[in-house]
């Protein structure tokens, strides 16, 4: 596959710091992060040996492709070819390491008994070339399966990550992060075992008990009628019992392996709450009785293989039984030679082997199967909002924005918002103030699209969001949310994840605008500085002001500030309010603010109460009316007061 500079994709204004090749480490100077100055000849040799895979190319369709249910069948037709590649080299191994037990019976009767000593020779040689053949079409077998097998795997899991990145939040709000991390590790692995190792091998025993049987009558038609008419009927009830128990089993062991990756993951997430809190012993707990349902999962399934694994030895020994109770007559009565009995228990052990390792290949199968089903459920969950066939493309808007008797709720049985009506004229900067809990946030997210109305409808520039795409929705639409996440990366890479083939000057310009150039000239790799996972390093502030300098890179036409100040000290947000009245002109902008010192510098703003608007209008307005927003205002300035007294 082809690789971009930088951490988020080509061209991300230079490269950042997982960009490709000694240039970036070197003079990012990071500690450990780069290759040696003594090192970089060498590199350069190795990196000219690397081929060039070109730039990769990755199209993203909003609308599944393929809206049918996943199975199996569906999913490895597209790679029909390479499947069938891999089942001819399955049958001439098959073939091949079949002929020993025949040969053993030619080399008795008429090398042996007879005492010819060239018969034994001849049968010798060609024995060894089967085992030859069969061991190099093994060989092939192994690698061709292999490669076919990881293809399969890579496409998976691209269309997974792909489906997952279609979802809305409403998914992963109602689903933990855990369970879904388990779609994309245990069970895709589960599915990798199946596709490496199950459905191969199941081939090739199901190939090697065809085989078997059609060599078997072909010897002795009355043997084998006696032999598989005995074995077939009771390994069938046998079967079909281990299938009814394992298929319980093993989804059991699916949900519950999702519960220990959900626990881990959300303890893992939270560890700095749970130290706080010394929450450390009870969590062990319950992760101690999540791991036992999980144990007790596996331990159902285990005994099922108990029972079955050795009653089907048991089935097989009482098989070679019944021939030699059978044959030894035939023997003796000069209807059947020794070499063919000898040949017949060596086919019968043959012939049970595959059932043995069948076994284990339907745990296999079981496990992949659950996984199947679970990837399923995934695979059926749309994209909520879903986008229509025929939207459109927004065209660049000016930033009008209309609710039309808007009412929500992310349960349809509890509205946040009710009959909700609000205009906002093009470059207006409007607040929206009022306890928490009555909908601010969920306006704004209704604007993005993140959800759809149950009722009303929003306009954009007079455009209904729901008959446009939802990318050039958002591509016209700045967010800053309160709790602003940062990717393992660099801050240039941060900065620039919405527009990452940005110019440094823009990126700088973007830092000097919301006064965050002395942090970054601090830092001893400037931009090139590493920004771990979730920005741990900075401080909340900080993280708050890289956020903002990434909406405002990405030049959207209406910003969207949700409690973006709430993280900062006042002489952050100070620097923050300064910014924002150069960068905000000519803008839509719409602030959520719990602090009126940021609400009371928009043009105007709307009281929200009990999921409507009660309250419309500038601050001055407002106070003059002396309502909601009034006694807000009145409890603000007393407490700034005490304040300032104390």
């Amino acid at each position: 596959m082809g690789h971009g500079g930088g951490m988020f994709g080509p061209g991300g204004g230079g490269g950042g710091m997982f960009s490709g090749g000694p240039r970036t480490s070197a003079a990012a100077g990071l500690p450990f992060a780069g290759i040696p100055p003594e090192l970089h000849d060498l590199a350069e040799k190795i990196l000219a040996t690397e081929p060039d895979h070109g730039e990769e190319r990755v199209s993203f369709d909003r609308i599944p492709s393929d809206d049918r249910p996943f199975t199996l069948r569906r999913f490895l037709a597209p790679h029909k070819w390479w499947l069938l590649g891999s089942f001819l080299f399955v049958v001439i191994e098959t073939v091949a390491s079949q002929a020993g037990p025949r040969l053993t019976a030619i080399a008795v009767d008429r090398g042996i008994l007879r005492g010819n000593f060239g018969v034994i020779v001849v049968v010798a040689g060609v024995y060894l070339v089967t085992v030859l053949f069969a061991a190099v079409a093994g060989r092939i077998r192994l690698a061709w399966t292999g490669r076919v097998g990881e293809r399969l795997m890579f496409h998976l899991r691209v269309r997974i990550f792909t489906h997952l990145q279609r979802l809305g939040l409403d998914f992963y709000t109602r689903e933990k992060a855990g369970r879904v991390m388990t779609r994309m590790t245990s069970d895709v692995e589960a599915l990798h075992q199946l596709f490496n190792e199950g459905l191969v091998n199941l081939i090739v025993q199901a190939l090697t008990l065809a085989v078997v049987a059609v060599v078997l009558f072909t010897m002795n038609v009355r043997l084998a009628v006696f032999t598989i008419g005995f074995v077939l009927p009771v390994m069938t009830v046998t079967t079909l019992w281990f299938r009814s128990v394992s298929d319980r089993g093993f989804l059991a062991v699916r949900d519950r392996i999702a519960d220990v990756l959900a626990d881990l993951q959300e303890s893992l997430s939270g560890v700095r709450i749970v130290a706080a809190h010394n929450r450390q012993r009870h969590n062990i707990v319950k992760h101690r009785n999540v791991l036992g349902e999980y144990r007790d999962a596996n331990r159902y399934t285990a005994k099922a293989g108990s029972l079955y694994g050795p009653g089907t030895e048991a089935i097989g020994m009482l098989g070679n039984a019944l021939i030699i109770f059978v044959g030894g007559p035939m023997i003796v009565r000069g209807t059947l030679e020794i070499g063919e009995l000898v040949a017949f228990v060596l086919y019968l052990s043959a012939f049970f082997a595959p059932i043995q390792q069948l076994v284990q290949l339907y745990n296999t199968y079981q496990q992949g199967g659950a996984a199947v089903k679970k990837l399923r459920d995934v695979f059926a969950e749309g994209p909520d909002p879903a986008e229509s066939p025929d939207a459109r493309d927004l065209p660049p808007i000016e930033g009008e924005i209309s609710l039309e008797k808007v009412t929500f709720g992310y349960d349809p049985a509890r509205p946040v918002l009710r009959d909700v009506d609000l205009h906002i004229s093009p470059g207006e900067t409007f607040a929206l103030v009022g306890p928490t809990g009555a909908g601010k946030s969920t306006v704004v997210k209704l604007i993005a699209r993140f959800y759809d109305p149950t009722s009303g409808r929003i306009l954009v520039d007079g455009h209904d969001v729901k008959h446009v795409t939802q990318t050039s929705l958002r591509s016209q639409i700045g967010n800053v949310p309160q709790e602003p996440f940062l990717f393992a990366g660099s801050i240039r890479d941060n900065i620039a994840f919405a527009r990452p083939d940005a110019g440094e000057e823009e990126i700088l310009e973007a830092c000097r605008a919301v006064g965050i150039l002395d942090l970054i000239e601090r830092l001893p790799a400037g931009l090139d500085s590493p920004c771990h996972e979730r920005g741990v390093s900075l401080s909340s502030g900080e993280r708050q002001l890289l956020a903002l300098a990434r909406a405002f890179l990405a030049r959207p036409r209406v910003l969207i500030l949700d409690e973006a100040t709430s993280s900062l000290d006042l002489q952050s947000e100070t620097k923050i309010e300064r910014a924002l009245d150069l960068l905000l002109e000519g803008r839509t902008a719409i602030i959520i603010a719990h602090r009126l010192s940021t609400a009371m510098r928009a043009e105007r703003l709307g009281v929200v109460e009990d999921g409507r608007i009660v309250e419309l209008g500038s601050h001055d307005e407002l106070v003059a009316m002396g309502g909601r927003y009034a006694h807000m205002y009145e409890t603000w300035m007393s407490h700034a007061q005490g304040a300032n007294v104390r």
